[in-house]
């Protein structure tokens, strides 16, 4: 058993979709900003995907019980155009594992003509950053301009960003040998284990928000900063000694 696709329902049509990706990763700043479209736009969940190759460990739920962890994939039409959202509790366990997992997402948004693919991440900072730099960089220098015009995105890159790992890096390389267009937005954020990168997440949905006319209101998104960062302060004090963080969030991948 590999990577098991499970369909959720009928299947819509979609023709030459965008796909955008937020898994966890440094600030989960992938994952925020991919969660917050998908309940914003109230996207359908089309794909629940399941492998031996995610991480052996599952999650406590709202009500006390366990789940497996999952990727899902998410479809909504915006203005005609076909949006494809991916997003997940957790990333491929190892190297193969996520060569193998971009390359099943490939052949499916392959086989519906996909043309583009943004994908989501996070600049580890040693402080938290009050107005979070946005980063573009991509397999195509036409699409980095398309997202770079009219924006505060950087995309001078060279030097100051490292290697970008896990899938939301290697779908830019192995898109490109199928020709797919791709380019990566990554915010800065603080790159302490039990932050949550809203700041950085709220950058990328401006960003998303004006080019892709998602029509989302990122209001929200400022009182769940306050409340993040209060916590984080009090959670600061805690001895080291001791378990830090909330039951469910202490794995951050």
């Amino acid at each position: 058993m590999t990577w098991k696709f499970n369909k959720c329902g009928k299947i819509p049509s979609i023709k030459n979709p965008l796909l955008i990706e937020g898994m966890p990763g440094i600030g989960n700043v992938g994952k925020v900003a991919v969660d917050f479209i998908i309940d914003e736009i109230k996207a359908k969940k089309i794909y629940e995907i399941t492998s031996y190759s995610m991480p052996h460990s599952v999650f406590v739920n709202e009500e006390n019980l366990i789940e497996l962890p999952k990727i899902e994939i998410y479809h909504k039409k915006i203005k005609n155009k076909d949006l494809l959202l991916l997003t997940g509790d957790v990333q491929p366990i190892d190297e193969y594992s996520c060569y193998e997992f971009c390359d099943k997402i490939l052949d499916l948004v392959e086989k519906y003509k996909a043309k583009e693919i943004i994908t989501i991440g996070g600049i580890g900072l040693h402080k938290i950053p009050k107005k979070p730099h946005v980063f573009c960089t991509g397999n195509s220098k036409k699409l980095i301009k398309k997202y770079k015009e009219g924006t505060n995105i950087k995309n001078k890159v060279y030097g100051v960003v490292g290697p970008i790992v896990g899938v939301s890096g290697l779908f830019l390389g192995l898109a490109q040998r199928r020709k797919i267009e791709a380019v990566s937005l990554l915010a800065e954020t603080y790159g302490h284990p039990i932050y949550l990168g809203v700041k950085g997440a709220k950058e990328i949905l401006k960003v998303l928000n004006k080019k892709l006319n998602l029509g989302i209101d990122l209001k929200e998104l400022d009182k769940e900063i306050r409340e993040l960062e209060t916590d984080l302060i009090t959670k600061s004090k805690v001895s080291t000694s001791k378990k830090i963080g909330k039951p469910g969030i202490d794995y951050i991948g």
